[in-house]
């Protein structure tokens, strides 16, 4: 069996060595997840696999053992696939078993045939995955993960596949030359389909008919596939991901960690037009929809690669400087030490937080609580845990907004702004919805995975007329503050995909949107340079510091919290007295509003129950919060 560093260049060599052991039992399945379960846990072996991530698809090795770091954007349905095949030598008759998991091609020596009726062949399923990058990733996390990654990568181009295969930026040329990429290819393998797997028979040169002058057909650049990224200007690959194993533990916007075999062989891009063109003379009035489906999931693979999944796990957080699991045994003493020196970052944070809000103490002690909640439960429908912000009084006209968001950019491992104006919300999509032409779910900006942080810039909002689309958009922002979750657009009916994003509204007075609480800014100063201001403020944060930071709010997030019967009690008591001196204004909505203050105010200084002192601080905090609006109550006929 292959030993060394051939689990990473050639895994499918280490699952031969298993196939071959074992045959036809499926044990041989098992023994290869928890081989490669036990080489990742060799101290930094994950480390040395490459991502694509971070490396250039054109620099991984064929059939290689990769990672990709990603979120579901779309489950397509399951596909049938040859697991257990049976070749036939022309001249010899031998027969030989070949294993058809973790691939898209079937192998075929020299002289070899498919015996498609061999009674010792299986038929096995696996689901497909259309992954996208984490939308909104920061790009401090993704340097963080490229300086960490200690993969040996070089282009591929010095690599000389098997069974004739083309190399990455001849896969490249294909698509922009076809005529003359079939011409320089006569070798390549006339291949058909059966179920998920393509085989292939004898060497057969590819007839070229059309003259190099026609037109490029629809896989090239005339008309260029859209990755379907939730976000714009994101980068990176797209993935169709093979899943063999337990897969109904996954669900659309997950985001994961995967291992397995990179798949981009050229031959798949041949064999998705034949079948196209096929289907074409068969049915010319059902062409359009069929071509259009399997434009879309049998992309090429030089364009979006397959993984065909070994391992894989969701992860809780994107966060590079913590250990990716923090329930795990060894993860507690990493935990446990950072704690130990919380209240230090605490006090550096809530300062830095003070410049950037422009010397307002109080609206940073709240943008912490902000940054730290998380919907830790749902009691019916309710969210309980959310706690959307309104920093109302932010300067008009002014960068101020786009420089906090930056700042806000530099703490989250996830984040997007969007900029509320007249013409975004008729224009945007927000909504995903199904597009049952092509058979897949067309994402919108909604479309995000939980734990991102979406600021909301309602300062560029003005007068204009909101159309039915805009009114759509504004009614799914309202419905993902207040009940977390977004209404995915299925034409003949919605589908509710309950989310955990954190939205930071910043408006001049006070929002359209809903919020839990709006706190509104007193800037104790005005910078002249805006710009000048705020890039000082990041660039006297030492690196260090600011990684604690990071590390401060994505840990609070996960921290577990009660409140002991006794605390219960002097709360409830408290409560019946608060309502007796000011029965007009105090409501429930008050007491639940504090208990939330309370919560976050404990976690942000590492208890994870709540003390006297605490309860009393919340109160203190909630008294200055509403003072201050009073005092700014009404401008231009409304209320703040």
């Amino acid at each position: 069996m292959p030993c060394g560093e051939d689990w990473l260049s050639h895994p499918l060599g280490i699952v031969q060595g298993f196939f071959a052991q074992n045959g036809v039992n499926p044990d041989w399945e098992k023994k290869v997840i928890e081989y490669f379960k036990e080489k990742l846990k060799e101290n930094n072996a994950p480390k040395w696999v490459p991502s694509l991530n971070e490396v250039p698809l054109h620099y991984l090795k064929p059939n290689s053992f990769v990672k990709f770091r990603c979120m579901i954007q779309d489950m397509f349905d399951p596909e049938f696939y040859m697991g257990v095949y049976e070749t036939v030598n022309q001249n010899t008759k031998a027969r030989v078993l070949h294993f058809g998991k973790y691939r898209d091609i079937a192998e075929c020596g020299p002289q070899q045939e498919l015996d498609l009726n061999s009674p010792r062949s299986t038929t096995a399923e696996r689901q497909t995955f259309y992954c996208v990058p984490v939308p909104g990733e920061s790009s401090w996390v993704k340097e963080a993960y490229v300086n960490a990654n200690q993969a040996r990568v070089s282009p591929s181009t010095s690599y000389t596949p098997s069974r004739h295969k083309r190399s990455y930026e001849d896969d490249d040329d294909m698509d922009l030359q076809p005529n003359k990429q079939k011409d320089q290819h006569a070798g390549a393998r006339q291949a058909g389909g059966l179920g998920g797997l393509h085989w292939c028979g004898e060497p057969k040169r590819l007839e070229t008919e059309a003259s190099s002058g026609q037109q490029l057909n629809s896989w090239n650049l005339s008309s260029p596939f859209d990755l379907n990224f939730p976000l714009p200007g994101e980068k990176g690959p797209a993935c169709l991901v093979k899943v063999y194993e337990d897969w109904d533990c996954f669900k659309v916007n997950d985001v994961l960690e995967l291992y397995g075999v990179l798949s981009v062989d050229p031959v798949l891009s041949i064999l998705n037009n034949e079948e196209r063109d096929a289907s074409a003379l068969l049915d010319p009035m059902e062409c359009s929809d069929m071509a259009e489906e399997q434009r879309v999931h049998s992309p090429p693979a030089s364009l979006v690669p397959r993984i065909h999944v070994i391992l894989a796990q969701k992860l809780q957080h994107i966060n590079p400087l913590l250990p990716t699991c923090l329930n795990k045994e060894e993860s507690r003493a990493f935990v446990s030490s950072f704690m130990s020196e919380l209240s230090p970052v605490r006090a550096e944070l809530l300062g830095f937080l003070t410049h950037a809000l422009l010397g307002d103490s109080l609206a940073a002690e709240y943008l912490i609580l902000h940054l730290i909640s998380t919907v830790y439960t749902r009691r019916d429908v309710l969210p309980l845990g959310k706690f959307t912000v309104n920093l109302s009084g932010c300067p008009q006209n002014s960068t101020f907004t786009e420089h906090l968001y930056r700042i806000i950019q530099h703490l989250v491992p996830a984040s997007f702004r969007l900029q509320m104006t007249i013409e975004n919300m008729n224009q945007l999509k927000l909504i995903p919805h199904k597009d049952y032409t092509a058979n897949r779910l067309v994402s919108g900006l909604l479309q995000l995975p939980n734990n991102t942080s979406l600021v909301i810039d309602e300062t560029l909002l003005e007068q204009g007329q909101l159309d039915t689309s805009g009114v759509h958009n504004v009614t799914a922002l309202s419905n993902l503050i207040t009940w977390q979750k977004v209404d995915y657009d299925f034409s003949y009916h919605q589908m509710e995909f309950p989310c955990n994003i954190n939205v930071l509204i910043t408006s001049e007075g006070r929002s359209l949107l809903p919020a839990d609480c709006q706190i509104h800014l007193q800037p104790q100063l005005i910078p002249p340079n805006m710009e000048e201001y705020m890039n000082s403020l990041l660039s006297a944060v030492l690196p260090s510091v600011l990684n604690k930071f990071r590390i401060y709010l994505t840990l609070l997030r996960f921290l577990d919290y009660n409140i002991s019967d006794d605390i219960t009690k002097a709360v409830e008591d408290d409560f019946v007295e608060m309502r007796k001196n000011d029965p007009q204004s105090i409501t429930a909505d008050d007491l639940h509003q504090l208990l939330v203050v309370a919560r976050f105010l404990s976690l942000s200084a590492g208890q994870t129950t709540l003390s006297r002192e605490r309860w009393l601080r919340a109160k203190q905090l909630e008294s200055s919060r509403k003072h201050r609006l009073q005092q700014h109550k009404c401008v231009n006929g409304n209320e703040l």
